[in-house]
């Protein structure tokens, strides 16, 4: 299952407590050390798009404590930082609607500060004061609660309503093994396939009222927005594949306008399955979208390859 919404609290760790402490040798004077910075917290972001499933079973991610200062002078040592690893895509959001986005894989971002270590009472040595019983304690790490939502970013996106063929296609022309079948929603979260170097993402089919919250749409309307190029599936079996057309279009206006100044081209999926005459009636409905339109069929190698070749 692909996690693309998760709740998780960070806390980074706390700053080590300085010492309080005095040599042996009688008059000698304080010799209490600093305690050690407690460790900063990190995400590293990776190529897995399947980087959140980890906080699922695991939302409270603390980084560890500086240790104390010792005696003679010794200073704590510094906690080891925690890196946290998410996906490429992912939208870091916190409870004041502060947002990072993941955008380079290998990139590494501080999101919490280890808090400092104390002063052991060796710091505060003077003149004046030749003999401090004090010290102070480490500062407190910061500590933070974050929403991570992932948006997947393809280059190709495979959109439609139930069983346009999405599935279908991107197994054909990547090795992907996405579920397939003759009924609705067999696509229950997003496949990845490649094709050429480039990705292409087959997003769970759309219905009308998706962008209200029906059916599985409107929670994977998100991945659609860092789509570079929408390829629409609109099956020739269908009666009207202008209504199709305009149903899901429709939906994307609600979710964001953007998405409706993406590159588009249409595909008139199971092209196999009618016959000619019909299929040209349905490719002539479809003209009036002013949009590429590629009749394709998994049974015709032929489609296949100008399909291809117009991906580049």
């Amino acid at each position: 299952m692909l996690v693309d919404d998760v709740d998780i609290v960070i806390k980074a760790g706390h700053g080590g407590t300085g010492r309080v402490s005095f040599h042996n040798k009688k008059g000698a004077g304080p010799d209490g050390g600093n305690g050690g910075k407690g460790g900063d917290v990190f995400v590293e972001v990776t190529s897995d798009l399947y980087g959140l499933n980890r906080y699922v079973s695991k939302k409270v991610l603390v980084a560890q404590n500086g240790e104390a200062g010792g005696k003679k002078d010794k200073s704590g040592a510094d906690a080891g930082d925690l890196t946290l690893i998410m996906p490429v895509g992912t939208f870091i959001i916190d409870g004041e609607d502060n947002e990072i986005e993941l955008n380079e894989i290998g990139k590494k971002v501080l999101i919490a500060k280890g808090g400092l270590g104390g002063k052991g009472n060796a710091f505060f040595k003077s003149s004046r004061n030749t003999t401090p019983r004090y010290a102070q304690p480490g500062l407190r790490g910061e500590e933070r609660k974050l929403n991570l939502k992932l948006k997947l970013i393809a280059d190709f996106g495979l959109i439609g309503l139930p069983n346009a063929g999405k599935s279908s296609i991107l197994n054909e022309l990547t090795s992907a093994s996405a579920k397939i079948g003759d009924y609705p929603f067999t696509t229950l979260e997003p496949n990845l396939g490649m094709l050429n170097g480039k990705v292409i993402a087959d997003i769970p089919g759309l219905i009308e009222g998706a962008s209200e919250g029906k059916g599985l749409g409107h929670k994977f309307l998100k991945h659609i927005e860092k789509v570079k190029l929408l390829l629409h599936c609109i099956s020739s079996e269908s009666d009207n594949p202008i209504s199709d057309y305009t149903i899901i279009h429709k939906e994307l206006k609600e979710y964001s306008s953007i998405l409706l100044e993406k590159q588009e081209i249409i595909l008139l999926t199971k092209s196999d399955l009618i016959k000619d005459n019909d299929l040209k009636k349905k490719l002539k409905s479809l003209a009036k979208t002013k949009k590429q339109i590629i009749s394709v069929s998994i049974h015709d190698w032929e489609s296949l390859q100008l399909l291809i070749k117009i991906l580049g």
